[in-house]
């Protein structure tokens, strides 16, 4: 039996993980842009796989002059969208992935089974394998609204506390 292999979210998702590792240095410049700034830095951040690109520590440095708890909840939301691409990676690979490695089939199962406390938590705690757990969701066919939804609530709550960090930390407190 012949599978159709989903060349269009492959694509897209592997295009925008390209564009962000080369396009690097102009996503920094992205900083003098403020809120929108971070927004944009944090989604493309996220948007790479497999790639960890540490946008916190721009978002760190923005809260020296924004206010932490608007660029967390921003830079929070444009993170939560970033890890669509995985989402759609795994969507469109999962049926290969899973033949290629029984563990990823375990992990598929896994999320399958506990989708809201496995994103959350995964999407609070900073951790370089998130895209796991994207491709995962992806591959388990979770509701793309739910994923992101979750995930934006544990990335939320993780740059506020980066931003208030950060604040901290330029400010002397």
């Amino acid at each position: 039996m012949i599978k159709k292999v989903p060349i269009l979210e492959i694509s897209v998702a592997l295009i925008i993980g390209a564009a962000v590792l080369l396009l690097s240095d102009q996503i920094a410049a992205l900083g003098d842009w403020g809120y929108l700034g971070a927004f944009f830095i944090s989604m493309m951040g996220s948007a790479t796989i497999l790639v960890p690109v540490p946008s916190w520590a721009v978002i760190v440095g923005l809260a020296k002059t924004l206010d932490p708890l608007t660029l967390g909840i921003v830079a929070g939301l444009g993170s939560a969208i970033g890890e669509l691409t995985a989402y759609i990676f795994g969507n469109g690979m999962g049926r290969i992935l899973e033949e290629k490695s029984k563990a990823f089939e375990k992990h598929k199962e896994w999320m399958r089974k506990n989708d809201i406390w496995a994103i959350f938590v995964l999407s609070f705690l900073p951790n370089p394998v998130f895209d796991i757990a994207g491709l995962a969701a992806g591959a388990a066919k979770v509701h793309w609204l739910r994923f992101v939804g979750v995930c934006a609530v544990g990335r939320v709550l993780r740059f506020i506390l980066f931003g208030y960090a950060g604040y901290a930390f330029f400010n002397g407190i």
